[in-house]
């Protein structure tokens, strides 16, 4: 399956890739899509080497003060998910957490047709994976106390099963007796 042709990236300042709308679009209506998406935008050259990064990226990684260009993708991402994209030669979905920074996303990869580069959609699904967590953990937790109330009935109906042999061999022992002593008056 072909991309579709994405008409970005076509001009250089100060060795960074700028956004330049397709012809479709109206003026700054790409960069103002860039800037204001709430996924993470990076593009990287065929060495995975940042070209470009999107607001949303910087806050999603905690990288908002760092000089990105030129820097690997690796660093920030903590994946090779790049390299694996280039390797194949192609698009990839890939689905990565990074614990230490607290952040869970899933990233489309995919080349720009007529360019050496890469770009990677990153969805933060931080707040979802938390919630799988905690629903997760609240089942266990259930089954735990499931587990628990079940032990705690079959103590219960063992105690009651104890106590009722004990008072049946009590009142076994008391009639026996009342059985001797009427055979012994009848006698």
């Amino acid at each position: 399956m072909k991309s579709p042709r994405i008409g970005l990236l076509k001009i250089r300042l100060r060795g960074e890739y700028s956004m330049e709308p397709s012809k479709s679009r109206a003026p700054g209506q790409t960069s103002a899509i860039l800037q204001h998406t709430p996924n993470g935008v990076l593009l990287v050259d065929k060495r995975t080497r940042i070209r470009f990064v999107n607001p949303a990226f910087l806050t999603m990684f905690q990288c908002a003060d760092e000089k990105l260009s030129g820097r690997l993708a690796k660093e920030f991402v903590h994946s090779d998910c790049f390299e694996r994209a280039i390797a194949a030669g192609g698009s990839l979905m890939v689905k990565e957490s990074i614990p230490e920074h607290g952040v869970s996303f899933r990233v489309g990869i995919f080349p720009i047709e007529g360019e050496a580069l890469y770009c990677g959609i990153f969805i933060d699904i931080s707040e979802e994976e938390k919630a799988r967590k905690d629903l997760l953990d609240l089942r266990a937790q259930t089954l735990k106390r499931a587990h628990e109330v079940i032990s705690r009935q079959m103590e219960t109906a063992q105690e009651i099963a104890r106590l009722l042999g004990e008072t049946t061999a009590e009142t076994k022992v008391l009639l026996m007796k009342l059985i001797s002593l009427y055979q012994e008056e009848s006698q």
